[in-house]
């Protein structure tokens, strides 16, 4: 690519005659200095970094059917009560503890025929110890027939240090690249000129309440941090 100032452009323009004016026979011949774009070469390196949760989120609640809707929400609530107790009971912090969902409504033998009502209490609680996590889930399941388990999440409570490491990582392999590529193309890698990254941390998967029925079942597994990071270099 070539580069030309205004200053310069102007100064031929001129020197041509293309803005009216007449250039004198013995005028010296202008000249135009020209400047050509430094050679450069964009690649993208990618890090990760494995690493163990230490959250668990799990999402539990109750769920009740009677006749009235009254009758209904008074039984929520007092399920939703028990459910609450146990799970303080079992190790978890007051402040972990959310209600998510709070809903109340007809159900219908055939419409517009109602045959009861149905009411529900969501309750996510946030367990930061993991090894506890199976007590936890015991202790809500033992709350009553009301207690549903809708599923288990896993997350890491501190993404800082994998996340430098990552980019360590992925810058490394930026370079790497880039010096394959200057050395293929008969070049010198030279400074990094840009760089630019993205993060990107892969959901973890939910467990359905049916993958943690059984004792000692319940396992956060591993997860990755991952980096992606974009570098243009010189070339020399």
């Amino acid at each position: 690519m070539i580069k030309m100032s205004q200053a310069v452009v102007s100064a031929a323009l001129v020197s041509a005659g293309l803005f009216g004016g007449t250039a004198l026979a013995d005028a010296e011949p202008a000249t135009a200095a020209v400047e050509v774009d430094r050679p450069q070469i964009t690649v993208t390196g990618e890090g990760v970094m494995s690493v163990t949760p230490d959250v668990m989120r799990l999402d539990t609640g109750v769920e009740v059917r009677r006749p009235t809707a009254g009758e209904a929400f008074t039984a929520a609530r007092a399920a939703a009560a028990a459910l609450t107790r146990a799970l303080l009971a079992a190790g978890v912090a007051a402040k972990d503890l959310r209600t998510d969902e709070l809903s109340l409504g007809p159900e219908y033998k055939e419409y517009p025929t109602i045959s009861g009502y149905r009411a529900a209490q969501g309750v996510e609680a946030v367990v930061r110890n993991i090894d506890s996590a199976d007590e936890v889930v015991d202790a809500a399941v033992a709350a009553g027939e009301a207690v549903r388990l809708d599923g288990v999440s896993f997350e890491v409570s501190d993404n800082r240090v994998p996340l430098r490491a990552a980019r360590e990582i992925a810058f490394r392999d930026a370079r790497a690249r880039a010096v394959q590529y200057a050395k293929l193309a008969g070049r010198q890698l030279g400074i990094p000129l840009e760089i630019s990254e993205q993060s990107f941390t892969p959901p973890t998967p939910v467990y359905g309440a049916a993958g943690i029925a059984d004792k000692a079942s319940i396992s956060p597994g591993r997860r990755d941090v991952s980096v992606s990071v974009r570098v243009v270099y010189e070339l020399e």
